[in-house]
């Protein structure tokens, strides 16, 4: 009996984030990504977010969890609200994205930044936007 991959909705917000903009808030990321995953037929989803964590490491419970599930070969697919989301450190965020995820066959999707991993020509961009968010 095979086990269905999961696509992992995942939101996170660092205290910086939450002043800045109340767009950003854990909820308002779930309901985001909850609609598209719906909307674009993705299914077996699954939310988890890191609130009050920072994007500029990747020591966050959440995050280490979906690391091992996708070490398990448990995830299909990674949608985020925007590349800030996963992480504000280009190189970590850039080896994630560009080696880790492919290695393991997961499909990353960042909705706001156009960005998937599927369609190469929308990641033209994606580092100099991993750069900035760094910035």
């Amino acid at each position: 009996m095979t086990s269905q991959k999961y696509t992992i909705l995942y939101g996170r917000l660092s205290q910086d984030d939450g002043k800045a903009v109340e767009s950003n808030s854990v909820t308002n990321q779930r309901l985001m990504l909850e609609k598209y995953a719906l909307d674009n037929g993705f299914e077996n989803v699954l939310f988890l977010a890191d609130d009050g964590y920072t994007g500029t490491n990747f020591e966050r419970p959440s995050w280490k969890q979906i690391e091992e599930m996708i070490k398990r070969g448990e995830v299909e697919t990674l949608i985020v609200k925007d590349l800030s989301r996963l992480g504000r450190n280009q190189l970590h965020t850039g080896l994630y994205i560009e080696e880790r995820f492919p290695m393991f066959g997961v499909r990353y999707i960042a909705i706001n930044d156009n960005v998937d991993t599927d369609s190469s020509e929308s990641n033209d961009l994606m580092p100099f936007k991993n750069l900035f968010n760094e910035w």
